[in-house]
């Protein structure tokens, strides 16, 4: 363990941007887990940090818990800790890990496709109603937001750590899945209550998901084999489309 007290180190110089900037986890090839939760989802997936820091006050109460946690620990000063956090409320330990490389797609696995989403909560989301419905594969076409960024990271609640996730994909890359894609529309297809009554989903499927202004792009819907309709018998326009995500993800894990 080392005691570290120079805001200028340089490893702490990257967290302090991988907190504040969404892309900076792409360029530095590293990724920031802040708090508790996030840290023991992802050593119970079986992933090791390469540094594990935690504030002074935390350390003391933790050292047997958390000693070989990691390739290696440091202790930091709170008020240094906190000068790492993008939190209102700084969490009082944090890891760093290599950011895992991108796996190959996987054509029959159920997938998630995340067309060019911009809400960092909305993505964290999905993914973990992704990883609760037992779909194992992210998609994220190019556009949407960081997947591995610490807003995101936070909303998933360890999410992650279960799932593909493939970044910066094309339309392209959807053509190679061999199950079928699915898409909702406010307008076109079948409604999904009365599809689930018939038997006609399953959840050896692809569903997309569009940015919340636009909805799934032109070229993405092409591709779509069944639009489907949630009734909205309240009259709003639209979901949210974490909310929409989670209807439809759980129909298809109920279908079987």
């Amino acid at each position: 363990m080392k005691l570290i007290t120079s805001k200028d180190n340089p490893r702490l110089k990257s967290i302090r941007r991988l907190a504040q900037d969404p892309q900076a986890y792409r360029k530095l090839g590293w990724v920031w887990l802040e708090g508790d939760h996030l840290c023991r989802a992802a050593l119970a997936r079986g992933f090791k940090p390469e540094l594990a820091i935690f504030t002074e006050s935390i350390w003391q109460a933790s050292e047997f818990e958390w000693s070989q946690c990691a390739h290696e620990v440091w202790t930091v000063p709170d008020d240094l800790f906190a000068g790492l956090s993008a939190l209102e409320s700084p969490a009082k330990m944090g890891f760093l890990l290599t950011l895992p490389e991108p796996p190959e797609l996987d054509p029959h696995a159920a997938t998630v496709v995340l067309d060019r989403l911009q809400d960092a909560g909305n993505v964290g989301a999905i993914l973990r109603c992704a990883s609760a419905f037992g779909f194992k594969q992210v998609v994220a076409i190019k556009g949407t937001a960081g997947l591995w960024s610490t807003k995101v990271l936070r909303a998933g609640m360890g999410a992650h750590f279960g799932l593909q996730l493939i970044e910066s994909a094309s339309a392209e890359n959807l053509e190679s899945l061999k199950i079928p894609l699915l898409g909702t529309d406010v307008h076109e297809g079948p409604y999904l209550h009365d599809l689930l009554k018939q038997g006609g989903l399953t959840q050896k499927c692809a569903w997309v998901m569009g940015h919340e202004g636009q909805g799934v792009s032109a070229e993405i819907m092409a591709l779509v084999t069944q639009k489907i309709r949630i009734a909205q018998p309240g009259g709003e326009e639209s979901l949210n489309v974490a909310t929409a995500a989670a209807i439809c993800l759980h129909a298809s894990a109920t279908s079987m």
